[in-house]
């Protein structure tokens, strides 16, 4: 595994192993949630945001707390849905979860695209913290391979977790719009019918003007892995992005686009910043330019 891959990934027999030697300086975050989507007679799609603490009540992996991504991570009180919290709200809700600048986090879930585990990764870059990886394979491949399920709740102390604020990881709508037309590389993370517009998510159809699509399931394998190295190298080349620009990425919630960022960085890339609204908020707002 190339270096940077390593600072991304951890693989499901190396986390066992680091369980079973008690290594303290570990935590792991089950991250998982769902979306749930209802089709409209219009044909406009509805979209639902769920945890899933249930899943985690029945099993999840020895030692892991934990963090519902539409409660814990966001501001509730934003009108446009799952925005990402306050540094304020997140240094309280990480160091309450045992959670300090000390830590190596290991995030997992059970999405096909590993979405939620890649949106806290991008949670605590946003925050300062590098010490973060996404487990490669997630829940389903723990699973797959028999591996040891835990019903304990861990009970760790409370820790210290100071951000470090790393604003350039954020885009308003506002900074984004100004972007247009520009050498900055937009990305859309949505799926190939929301990007032609054929299925609208609110009141727009579209796209952001000059948006290249990539969805975030080509990213991974039909195992949940996430593709070899070279693969992904050879898609991004496909798509001309340049290393060297910055990328905006959005999705729906800025939470698949956080898939994006996170396999472009994995490759090297460096100036990555998600557009947190996404569609649920430009495409609610007939100020801001949409193409399809």
């Amino acid at each position: 595994m190339d270096d940077l891959r390593h600072q991304h990934l951890v693989e499901t027999e190396w986390l066992a192993e680091r369980i079973a030697e008690g290594d303290n300086t570990l935590r792991i975050v089950d991250m998982r949630g769902r979306v749930e989507l209802e089709t409209q007679p219009d044909g406009t799609q509805i979209s639902r945001y769920l945890g899933a603490p249930d899943a985690y009540e029945r099993g999840h992996i020895p030692g892991a707390i934990y963090l519902d991504w539409t409660k814990d991570i966001v501001a509730e009180d934003d009108p446009v849905p799952v925005q990402v919290a306050s540094f304020e709200k997140l240094a309280k809700v990480f160091g309450e979860a045992g959670i300090g600048n000390e830590h190596l986090v290991i995030a997992y879930d059970d999405h096909p695209a590993s979405q939620f585990a890649t949106r806290l990764w991008w949670v605590m870059r946003y925050c300062g913290h590098e010490k973060v990886r996404v487990l490669n394979g997630g829940w389903n491949k723990w699973v797959r391979e028999g591996r040891a399920i835990s019903t304990e709740k861990p009970n760790y102390p409370t820790a210290h977790f100071v951000p470090n604020p790393q604003p350039q990881w954020r885009i308003t709508a506002e900074e984004l719009k100004a972007c247009l037309g520009t050498d900055v590389q937009i990305i859309d993370a949505r799926d190939e019918g929301q990007y032609t517009g054929k299925i609208r998510r609110g009141p727009r159809a579209g796209r952001i003007p000059g948006a290249l699509s990539l969805p975030r399931e080509r990213l991974v394998g039909p195992d949940g892995c996430y593709r070899p190295t070279e693969e992904l190298r050879k898609l991004i080349e496909e798509l001309r992005l340049q290393p060297d620009r910055p990328v905006v990425a959005y999705c729906n919630g800025g939470v698949a686009a956080t898939t994006v960022l996170f396999t472009l960085s994995m490759l090297g890339h460096n100036h990555l910043k998600n557009y947190d609204g996404s569609w649920n908020e430009w495409g609610t707002r007939p100020d801001l330019p949409v193409e399809v």
